[in-house]
């Protein structure tokens, strides 16, 4: 593979993982999403979110934070500076793709 090679990150080009990374990297570095509220917002059942949030939690790119509020179990989901540093090189290699014309 040539350093000019276009390569996606597969772990991200799923499109539910795409759409997840996409809420996640819109929020501050230390600001996290409700579980909830990505399942919601995405029209996903909890087992299907819960699959997606795995696999990106296990490439490094999101932690999944359990607490409680008012004795109430929340899951908390936040990007890591290993996602948003991957998200950023899933867009530069997108746009290389989309911008890409074949050699004279």
């Amino acid at each position: 593979m040539t350093s000019d090679a276009i390569v996606l990150d597969e772990t991200i080009h799923q499109s539910t993982r795409l759409r997840i990374m996409s809420m996640l990297v819109g929020q501050p570095d230390k600001d996290r999403l409700a579980y909830g509220f990505i399942r919601n917002t995405l029209d996903l059942t909890g087992g299907n979110l819960t699959t997606h949030l795995r696999k990106l939690e296990a490439a490094g790119y999101l932690d999944i934070i359990k607490d409680s509020q008012d004795s109430k179990p929340r899951t908390w989901i936040r990007m890591t500076p290993d996602g948003r540093r991957a998200f950023a090189r899933y867009l530069a290699n997108l746009e290389k793709a989309l911008n890409w014309r074949p050699p004279r």
